[in-house]
């Protein structure tokens, strides 16, 4: 069924219509779906088990519905951004289509900040002109400016060490990568996936 409010067209979903990654306001607030469960009693109504994430300060939650409940899907927009620059606790990204820019504060990104690199492009969800969610890509390329140096030998061991990458950022990596060294990072995990190129 479709609503018109104030906000212009809204939809509004059956429980049963919705699954990961539906997005829906509960009292004005956008949640993003994480799982469903669904289970069916022997007697009585059927119920969903939801698993919802804030899209406003990025807490979980769980909630309960009935199946004959109905809730009002959100409009989120997902915009390709290129990472420009940080200002104090904010970082600045401008939209590659309309090239407004949007400010954004460092709570929302977390640990993934210490990844973003100039020109980084990236992915934005964005309500009603508001970032709700910034998404890096999976796997970045950065530089190894500053380690710790390696052990006995330059070859691949069990061992590992922290170096500072040229975003500033800290990853813990095999004693053989070597400062000057470009290394691929997992965004999702914050975790060293293999060594791409190394300095001469």
């Amino acid at each position: 069924m479709v609503n018109f409010g104030a906000k212009g067209v809204t939809l509004v979903l059956d429980i049963g219509e919705v699954s990961r990654n539906t997005k829906f306001l509960i009292n004005g607030v956008p949640f993003a779906v994480e799982d469903v469960k669904f289970v069916k009693p022997g007697k009585g109504r059927a119920m969903y088990y939801l698993k919802l994430r804030n899209l406003f300060d990025g807490t979980t939650r769980d909630q309960t519905y009935h199946s004959s409940d109905k809730v009002e899907e959100v409009h989120v927009s997902s915009n390709e951004m290129q990472y420009l620059y940080k200002e104090g606790d904010h970082y600045v990204f401008m939209d590659n289509e309309s090239f407004e820019q949007h400010s954004v504060p460092k709570e929302m990104l977390g640990t993934r900040s210490q990844f973003l690199k100039e020109g980084l492009v990236v992915t934005v969800s964005v309500m009603e002109g508001k970032v709700l969610e910034i998404t890096l890509p999976k796997f970045v390329e950065l530089a190894v400016v500053k380690g710790a140096a390696s052990t006995k030998s330059d070859t691949i061991t069990a061992q590992s060490k922290m170096v500072e990458l040229e975003t500033g950022g800290v990853l813990a990596v095999p004693a053989f990568v070597k400062e000057g060294d470009i290394v691929k990072v997992d965004t999702r995990t914050n975790a060293y996936v293999e060594r791409v190129t190394t300095k001469k």
